[in-house]
């Protein structure tokens, strides 16, 4: 289903606000910690699901909060029919057992902002996905710098079958988040990745805050 309201805009505060694009050398800021695999330590959770078309518009950043760059689409689908966690336990497919997911894509500089939420039914089953998902894209090269402050998250580069990208991971809660740079004249710069991410999480924790 479209997200026909991340189109038009559905506000964001002033706190919510993205400032275009850093200029290089600018610190989007640093992780309080770091795990075995390089990645900040965790300290953001929650217990909300999301399952619903609402929550993830809430969640996802709209033309309000992403000033500069153009709103490309946005969409929410929920799992009719999600595929059971202990079914999904031996899978390499960190998505397995996601019961929604949603995306809201801008385009500017050359280059696309693309925002992914993987919903899952509990923080053990998007715990278990963030586990599968580090050990998936640890063959890939490290971006640098601490992706987010007092998040579980890390950021690589992925350059296969002629995609060029920069990916932010974060684990929230119930819920998977990721940032993604890429294009043909992407600079694939991480400042602006995660500068990116830092706006991404309160606009999570606000949805998951929501009654």
């Amino acid at each position: 289903m479209a997200l026909a309201a991340l189109v038009t805009g559905c506000g964001g505060s002033a706190s919510d606000t993205a400032p275009t694009k850093p200029s290089a050398g600018h610190s989007a800021g640093s992780g309080s910690g770091s795990g075995p695999d390089g990645s900040s330590a965790g300290t953001v959770g929650f217990d909300t699901v999301f399952k619903t078309e609402e929550r993830f518009q809430q969640a996802l950043p709209d033309p309000a909060s992403m000033a500069g760059w153009t709103p490309q689409n946005a969409s929410a689908l929920i799992e009719d029919d999600p595929e059971p966690a202990a079914q999904c336990a031996s899978s390499r497919d960190w998505e397995c057992a996601k019961i929604a997911h949603g995306e809201a894509n801008f385009e500017a500089f050359g280059e696309e902002a693309d925002f992914d939420i993987t919903a899952f039914v509990d923080k053990a089953g998007a715990g278990e996905a963030c586990r599968k998902e580090a050990t998936w894209s640890a063959k890939y090269t490290k971006a640098p710098g601490a992706a987010v402050s007092d998040v579980e998250s890390h950021a690589y580069y992925r350059n296969v079958g002629g995609e060029n990208g920069l990916y932010v991971t974060m684990c929230l809660g119930t819920v998977v988040a990721e940032v993604t740079l890429a294009g043909p004249n992407s600079s694939l710069d991480p400042d602006t990745a995660h500068s990116l991410a830092q706006q991404f999480v309160p606009r999570i924790q606000k949805a998951a805050a929501a009654s």
